[in-house]
């Protein structure tokens, strides 16, 4: 695909030949609720370019951890490090503009606008035509519009939604919307693509389908992606590396073959007592 390697290539020149294959590492991250501790400790690492996964019991913290790092909780101990940059709090939109999208467990689309409107949304930040040339849609604002909705449907083909690009979303089933938004992220071009189970709600034939995407967005954009997923067949298909949470707390971390044997592991999934 020629414009996923234009991404590609653009990704690589922005981060420089010398760029650290550390993209975002998390460093003695504490969060909690009161006197409920939903993250104790913990650290890792995702390196540029990986597919790194993180998994758990129901309730061990994972959204929280993504939730960390895209800037929506602040941690009240520990650091997050992203491209080099040290940051304790950051907002949301702080983290989308410097390079870090996300997809949410329940899907959270424009439900009464169309497949292509909802993946346009996430141009927006991309846009650099002030809100008066927006509102004329005449010169830069028009040219710039076309240029975004290009690249838009470049990914609507990628997805393979050309047939729904002008249904309004909430009219979609469950398997497409995540699709969509999917498509949303991709929009916002990330260098650091968070995915909060993915997976969920769908069944084989659109678990297959969504994670051929992941793959081809991970191997032909460049995207590196951390994703929480309760699909162990998908997570060792997918993941290059995997870390395992266990209320709150870090219990493995390595290759997907080494998590799937650490007996830690094992009795978390079991549910064997603490």
């Amino acid at each position: 695909m020629n414009h996923a390697r234009r991404w590609s290539d653009q990704l690589s020149e922005e981060l420089g030949s010398g760029a650290s294959a550390e993209l975002l590492s998390v460093d003695n991250v504490s969060l909690s609720f009161g006197g409920v501790k939903a993250i104790a400790d913990i650290s890792f690492d995702i390196l540029k370019g990986e597919v790194r996964a993180i998994i758990g019991p129901n309730g061990a913290g994972k959204t929280s951890m993504l939730n960390v790092i895209n800037g929506f909780y602040h941690p009240q101990e520990g650091i997050i490090t992203f491209r080099g940059k040290q940051r304790r709090r950051m907002k949301p939109y702080q983290a989308a503009a410097s390079g870090i999208a996300r997809t949410f467990q329940n899907v959270a689309l424009f439900k009464g606008m169309s497949t292509l409107d909802n993946i346009m949304s996430g141009r927006s930040l991309k846009m650099h035509c002030g809100f008066l040339w927006q509102v004329v849609h005449i010169g830069p604002a028009r040219s710039e519009e076309i240029r975004h909705r290009r690249r838009v449907e470049e990914i609507i083909d990628f997805l393979e939604i050309a047939h729904i690009r002008k249904q309004p979303v909430g009219k979609l089933p469950y398997g497409l919307q995540k699709r969509v938004e999917l498509g949303r992220a991709m929009a916002m071009e990330p260098e650091l693509l968070l995915l909060d189970e993915p997976m969920a709600g769908m069944n084989l034939e659109e678990k297959e389908d969504m994670s051929r995407f992941i793959i081809d967005l991970n191997s032909e954009f460049g995207t590196t992606i951390a994703l929480i997923e309760h699909d162990m067949g998908v997570v060792m298909d997918l993941a290059d590396r995997v870390v395992v949470l266990d209320y709150g707390r870090k219990i493995a971390d390595g290759t997907p073959a080494e998590v799937q044997a650490n007996q830690d592991v094992i009795d978390a999934y079991l549910g064997v007592a603490h």
